[in-house]
């Protein structure tokens, strides 16, 4: 029997709310990193490091010119493309939006096997909390890994695709899920979930690599009275947090996306997510610090034994997170080799911390930030201003939710000593009160997007120093959300961009020096390896994700369905060619029934309801073309009664729209009326209503 959790489409959106030459020291001094097997790319970030970082030299700055589509796979039915690809010996692997396994022919591009997880029919309450997104597998001795959103973590045969084993991760009746690629541990495989604006309890699963059988667990936050004894890193963790969260549990902190294996030492640094909700009185009224949310903890990758932490935001209140990929290095810091981590969270520092100790050495602002005025490397604590936590009412931040730097992966040079980050600015308002019609009431939280700051609106890949703890260069995007990036020893950086081009640019000075239009905006990250002697470059091409939730900061005009899904793999004088495809566009082709009289009650009603389709269809139903169509151009949503049966009957689960069983046949008419005066809006038959109730979660 499918497992059933209460509906959760009403919390959608918390998910969402849920971006050489100034090198000032000698870049060639920096030690080398090994990154494993050079000519392959066989784990997330390229090797165990995480750097994102190609050793590979035929495409340099000075052959680049020649780089050209080697061949291109369209993906029919996918929507948004999250994952870092994986290649092993001449095969891709990688995954789709609803976690479909894909393993394809690397010198063709021709598909060898696909796997399907069927989420929609194992676990159709799992689907109301998907923006149609998953980051990725792991290989490790001729199998492959994945997970998929409800939370099952599979094992394959990689050269066949044939299941091996499935064991399930999330505890039945749970608010997570799993959207990230595990990684593998010395014949362990580790995964986490989501689920922290909502409170979610977060934790990693290690299983055994063979038989999928669990090893260990870890949790991140502490649990009720008498679930911490004998425990004592969660004991630490109970005495930050106030007597009503430890009745209550949950607490957020949940760890969907980075965690990097460090095989010297035999451990794992984990990435752990946001405290939730993200108000720190509603979550925990008079408590402390919340460990370990918005931490960086390290455990013996063997037992799952705690060693140490770092906690980024202690007391986090703005939904900032340690997710985002973790980097280990070394660098030569005061005249000695260290064994360090770089990491840039979503709260806009770049952090390097011994990996030995967990203390922080150093951290710079890289990103647009008026929270902090810095880091007191004593106490590793932030030097926080006054007033931020929205203690006198409306509050606005920078970075805001979507962060400083987000999932998508940056790289590490050791060739030019250089991060290379993709950024993104947008700041946030904060309010415990009401606000305009663009914000959203997240859990009694008033939330909204701002664009007011110079900059604010755009991606940013910017060159980071980390030993100078200073910008080298920095280039501006079009689009506020963009791709990961791909440093290379031929003193490249590749990425992709929100407006749909791939890019290269010298890794010493920012210069843009290769273009592609891949037709569509890319978020993913790219992967270089070598198969008979010739470099190659693949990227996946499908813009998406969160981007819905934030509407018109990062719409770039894709719409739903127009534009493939697909593969590109690059080499130096390819001549294949790129099928056309729609050009961008903003116009809406909205439908009206004239004959449809709207009760305006009906449509303020509706606008509060239309929190459930935030996520997929858009922040006020303006759409970025996916996960989700615009509904104001929906043919299915013209009419009450074809509205009705596709919400209560669930039939394109299989494509990612959920079954709204939650829902009653007002709701829905009051839906539908707002989706219509919506429509009218954008036909310029009907006024914006303003007046209509903030949503609220």
């Amino acid at each position: 029997m499918p497992r059933l959790r209460k509906p959760t489409a009403i919390r959608l959106l918390a998910l969402a709310l849920a971006s050489l030459a100034a090198c000032s020291h000698d870049a060639a001094k920096q030690p080398d990193a090994n990154i494993g097997a050079t000519d392959d790319w066989p784990g997330v970030g390229g090797g165990a490091d995480e750097a994102q970082y190609s050793k590979l030299t035929e495409i340099d700055t000075a052959s680049v010119d020649r780089l050209g589509l080697a061949w291109a796979l369209d993906l029919p039915g996918e929507v948004t493309l999250e994952a870092t690809p994986l290649e092993v010996a001449g095969t891709i692997f990688f995954t789709g939006s609803y976690a479909k396994a894909y393993a394809v022919d690397a010198l063709t591009g021709k598909v060898k096997w696909t796997f399907d997880p069927k989420t929609w029919q194992h676990d159709p309450a799992a689907m109301h909390f998907s923006f149609g997104a998953n980051r990725g597998m792991a290989y490790e001795n001729g199998r492959v890994f994945f997970a998929s959103l409800d939370g099952r973590l599979f094992g394959l045969d990689a050269k066949t695709g044939k299941q091996l084993w499935v064991t399930e991760t999330v505890p039945e009746g749970a608010y997570n899920i799993s959207t990230g690629a595990p990684r593998v541990m010395n014949g362990k495989v580790i995964i986490g979930n989501g689920g922290a604006d909502f409170g979610a309890r977060g934790y990693v699963t290690a299983v055994d690599a063979a038989t999928g059988k669990e090893a260990w667990k870890f949790f991140t936050t502490p649990g009720k009275p008498g679930d911490n004894n004998n425990q004592p890193e969660l004991e630490r963790a109970a005495a930050t947090w106030g007597p009503a969260h430890l009745k209550a549990g949950g607490g957020g902190g949940t760890v969907w996306n980075g965690m990097t294996f460090d095989p010297a030492r035999n451990r794992v640094y984990i990435g752990v997510g946001n405290a939730g909700p993200y108000d720190p009185e509603a979550r925990d009224p008079g408590g402390g610090d919340n460990l370990y949310t918005s931490s960086i903890v390290a455990l013996d990758a063997g037992t799952g034994k705690y060693l140490w932490h770092y906690q980024e935001n202690p007391r986090d209140s703005w939904d900032y997170k340690a997710t985002p990929n973790i980097v280990t290095a070394t660098l030569n810091l005061d005249g000695r080799a260290r064994d360090v981590i770089l990491h840039a969270p979503t709260n806009g520092f770049l952090y390097v911390i011994d990996r030995d100790t967990g203390k922080v050495i150093s951290a710079g602002a890289s990103a647009q930030m008026n929270w902090a005025r810095g880091i007191d490397l004593k106490t590793g604590r932030p030097i926080e201003n006054r007033d931020i936590r929205y203690e006198t009412g409306l509050t606005k931040i920078w970075p805001g939710t979507v962060g400083g730097h987000n999932w998508q992966p940056m790289s590490y040079s050791p060739r030019t000593g250089l991060v290379y980050i993709p950024q993104q600015q947008i700041g946030a308002r904060f309010s415990r009160k009401g606000g305009s019609e663009n914000a959203f009431n997240v859990m009694g939280l008033t939330l909204e997007p701002i664009v007011e700051k110079p900059g604010d609106g755009h991606g940013f890949l910017v060159a980071w120093d980390p030993v100078a703890q200073k910008q080298a260069w920095r280039v501006e995007h079009k689009g506020l959300w963009n791709g990961g990036t791909l440093a290379t020893a031929g003193n490249l950086v590749f990425q992709g961009t929100a407006d749909g081009y791939f890019k290269a640019f010298d890794a010493a000075n920012g210069k843009e020096v290769w273009s592609f239009n891949a037709g569509l905006g890319i978020i993913g990250a790219p992967i270089s390896y070598r198969l008979n002697g010739k470099q190659y470059v693949s990227i996946l091409v499908g813009y998406g994700g969160t981007t819905a939730a934030y509407g018109k900061f990062m719409d770039m005009g894709w719409k739903y369905g127009a534009q493939p899904r697909r593969l590109l793999t690059f080499a130096l004088d390819g001549k294949a060619a790129l099928p056309a495809s729609p050009a961008a566009t903003f116009k809406v082709a909205a439908l009206d029934d004239p004959a449809l009289t709207l009760n305006e009650a009906d449509v303020a009603a509706g606008r509060g309801l239309s929190i459930q389709c935030a996520a997929c269809h858009g922040v006020g139903l303006q759409s970025t073309g996916t996960p989700g169509p615009d509904l104001r151009e929906s043919g299915i949503a013209l009419k009450l009664d074809t509205f009705k049966e596709l919400l209560k009957s669930g039939a394109l689960m299989e494509q990612g729209m959920p079954r709204f069983e939650n829902l009653t046949d007002e709701q829905i008419r009051q839906l539908h009326a707002y989706v219509r005066a919506k429509a009218r809006e954008a036909l310029g038959k009907r006024q914006a209503d303003r007046s209509a109730p903030m949503p609220k979660l």
